[in-house]
């Protein structure tokens, strides 16, 4: 664990170098990473871990257990405002709230605040899961203010997300939405999570994704062909959303939030 964050503190220096000279405080950081740790300091530094880690799933358990049924939209932070898959992403919202369901996002710009200006201005239940990051402010203004829960780690963030999600949504993203889609297509894939609907939304932008799961990951017989089955690739927000209608309605159920 100490050498993984004396790794990321280098990285974040090397890159830093290129546009900035690295401060004294910086490379104080640097170099104190690096001295030897004895096996009390690794302990109490893992233990502390421990009771912060515990704390934000408690939290974030306890918080999303009183809200009721969501379903999460992923999506890019940097879209913006006026961008086709912006407007794309409230109208889901939208439907998503039509439905019954709540709509659940990570609290930030882009996508995320689109989703939930959608949900907030139908009327619907917005929550928003925010991380806490150096470069992006507060959570946006289209998060109920009783339903932002916040974060210091991902993995921990992404475990609410699949936890009491209900269906998942995918807007044109990048890693983010890349590590947190991937984590719901695996959990399904290994029986971990039920068999909820994951859609991703935009042909063009997927597609390239979708090809290379086929013509490398399928022929070289890392997934099967009933893997495809896991996802839907859609272009409209009708298209998203009946995708979560339809599934809901195959197994005669409902959302049980009431607005």
């Amino acid at each position: 664990m100490l050498y993984q964050l004396s790794y990321i503190r280098i990285s974040t220096a090397k890159i830093k170098k290129k546009f900035m000279p690295i401060t004294e405080r910086e490379e104080k950081i640097i170099r104190q990473s690096f001295q030897p740790k004895s096996w009390n300091d690794i302990k109490t530094h893992d233990s502390w871990s421990v009771f912060k880690i515990m704390a934000e799933f408690v939290d974030g358990m306890e918080k999303m257990s009183t809200i009721g049924p969501c379903v999460a939209i992923f999506g890019s932070a940097r879209t913006k405002p006026g961008d086709k898959y912006y407007k794309m992403t409230e109208d889901i919202a939208r439907g998503i709230t039509q439905l019954g369901f709540g709509v659940l996002t990570g609290g930030g710009p882009g996508i995320m605040e689109a989703g939930n200006k959608g949900a907030k201005e139908a009327g619907g239940v917005s929550v928003g899961l925010e991380i806490l990051l150096p470069f992006e402010g507060k959570c946006n203004d289209y998060v109920d203010f009783d339903k932002n829960i916040r974060f210091n780690y991902f993995f921990v963030r992404k475990n609410i997300f699949m936890r009491y999600a209900q269906g998942y949504i995918a807007m044109p993203g990048g890693f983010g939405t890349l590590d947190e889609m991937s984590e719901a297509l695996t959990l399904i894939q290994t029986e971990k999570l039920s068999d909820f609907p994951v859609v991703l939304v935009g042909k063009d932008y997927w597609q390239g994704l979708i090809d290379w799961f086929r013509n490398t990951m399928l022929k070289e017989n890392m997934i099967n062909e009933e893997d495809f089955d896991i996802f839907h690739v859609v272009d409209t927000a009708e298209e998203a959303v009946k995708v979560i209608e339809d599934f809901y309605k195959r197994f005669s159920v409902k959302p049980n939030l009431e607005l």
